[in-house]
């Protein structure tokens, strides 16, 4: 399997070059050149899979040349084998046409663990016996960070530096992260939104005086191997709904693009989606461009569902490279004059082919209803940002015979304050997670300028 980059003006790479390199050197974001497609027959075998063998099936195709699939299922094996649930990501049934998909049994309590904790696992495997040092350089609106940092904690050979917004995460999330001491985790406050953090990660990829000195890797959804694992549990789901006969629906709170977007690639790998629901909160730029065409960017406002108060969603860049016939050169151009205007159009036609998506927009008492729904009528306690999709979910209108499957993207736990105000409930974080509170912390906080962060990586980076 080769990839290309949305841009295209970047070299193909195989997966393991699109895995340590995570975004291309035109800017762009590496897509696999061929959509690979399972036939009814083949989807249909998967059905009695666990877990771990279901991954491996379903990621071969991605790997191929480079991982087999008996080498991807002894990595997921370790990647999966620390989850409190035995199901990974288990389905949990609120209603006749309603389920939730639990992404929240990692280590970290939320979904970014399915693909991180793989991600740790890939980068291990490609560095061994080599003589690369790899900087990871990321930002979070939240769970990437701890998961990320989880994942490659004391990994020789890899340093890892994580930005987040100072003020705009739960405090779990932030301890999460900063209360990991080993020496490869640099965490960095800065002064500023998720979006200029985004900004300056996807900078430094750019930037020469970074780049020439020293290896760089994103694990953010940026980097394809991340994306790719995330693909797995929406097979995993339709398979317990009666997939490949029967369509599924899933409803996916949404920030950057990248968990819904994993959603299209099932589909055209053949998995029978019947629809993805875009949820978002206020910060509504995705939702703007897929109802009306009007994707620009306007302020961030904060909200208590901080992963998803971004204005710039990377991995639509995905999806418009699809929309635009797969032609690199009209996708670049598309986004230069969008990352100098802060706004672009997507036509009618465009609009079209992107109907597999819809969209729905919850502002605060919205996400609370759907919080106190979930609580009084099916007795499950869920986080914002899973509340913000249960109420697209609900609001859809979708045929009674097609399950509904909204992604439950974060522990409750994880915003112990906003799910106490609409619930009167205040959930307690898991015993695995331990003493989070009393433990030391360690970060620094930089101001939102690009030359104090690029110097403070450089001053610290891994170095081959």
């Amino acid at each position: 399997m080769q990839y290309q980059s949305t841009r295209g003006n970047a070299s193909n790479l195989d997966f393991r070059g699109v895995t340590l390199a995570g975004l291309a050197s035109d800017g762009g974001l590496y897509v696999p050149r061929v959509w690979p497609e399972f036939s009814v027959a083949e989807i249909a075998s998967m059905r009695h899979l666990s877990y771990v063998d279901l991954a491996a099936r379903v990621m071969a195709p991605f790997t191929a040349g480079v991982l087999s699939e008996d080498e991807l299922k002894e990595l997921c094996a370790a990647a999966y084998g620390s989850f409190s649930h035995d199901a990974v990501t288990p389905l949990v049934q609120l209603d006749g046409q309603h389920w939730l998909l639990e992404l929240f049994h990692g280590p970290t309590l939320a979904f970014k663990d399915v693909a991180l904790q793989l991600l740790g696992q890939l980068f291990e495997r490609f560095l061994t016996g080599t003589d690369t040092a790899l900087t990871i350089v990321g930002a979070t609106s939240g769970d990437t960070g701890s998961a990320a940092i989880h994942a490659v904690a004391g990994r020789e050979q890899v340093e890892i530096f994580m930005l987040h917004p100072e003020g705009r995460i739960s405090d779990v999330q932030r301890r999460q992260m900063t209360t990991v001491l080993a020496p490869n985790v640099h965490n960095i406050a800065i002064k500023g939104s998720f979006d200029d953090a985004q900004a300056m990660v996807k900078r430094m990829f750019g930037d020469p005086e970074v780049t020439g000195s020293i290896t760089l890797s994103a694990v953010n959804s940026i980097n394809w191997a991340r994306l790719m694992a995330q693909v797995v549990y929406y097979f995993w789901a339709a398979l317990r709904l009666g997939a490949p006969e029967r369509p599924v629906a899933f409803s996916v709170p949404t920030g950057n693009f990248g968990d819904v977007f994993a959603g299209y690639v099932a589909a055209q790998m053949g998995l029978p989606v019947a629809k993805l629901l875009v949820a978002t909160n206020v910060n509504d730029i995705l939702h703007r461009a897929l109802s009306k065409g009007d994707y620009s960017v306007s302020t961030v406002t904060p909200t208590a569902t901080p992963s998803m108060d971004i204005q710039v969603s990377s991995n639509f860049e995905r999806l418009l490279f699809d929309l635009e016939g797969r032609d690199g050169s009209t996708t670049g151009a598309r986004m230069k004059w969008f990352e100098q205007m802060g706004k672009m159009v997507l036509s009618s036609d465009m609009r079209r082919k992107a109907a597999l998506f819809t969209s729905a927009r919850a502002d605060a008492d919205e996400m609370t209803n759907a919080m106190r729904w979930a609580h009084d009528h099916a007795g499950q306690i869920v986080d914002p940002h899973t509340a913000i999709a249960l109420h697209a979910a609900r609001a859809a209108s979708l045929p009674a015979e097609v399950p509904v499957v909204t992604l439950a993207t974060a522990h409750p736990a994880k915003f112990r304050e906003a799910v106490e105000r609409a619930t009167g409930i205040r959930p307690t974080l898991p015993a695995r997670v331990g003493n989070l509170f009393d433990r030391e912390e360690r970060c620094i906080v930089l101001p939102g300028d690009y030359g104090a962060v690029r110097d403070h990586v450089l001053g610290h980076a891994a170095r081959s």
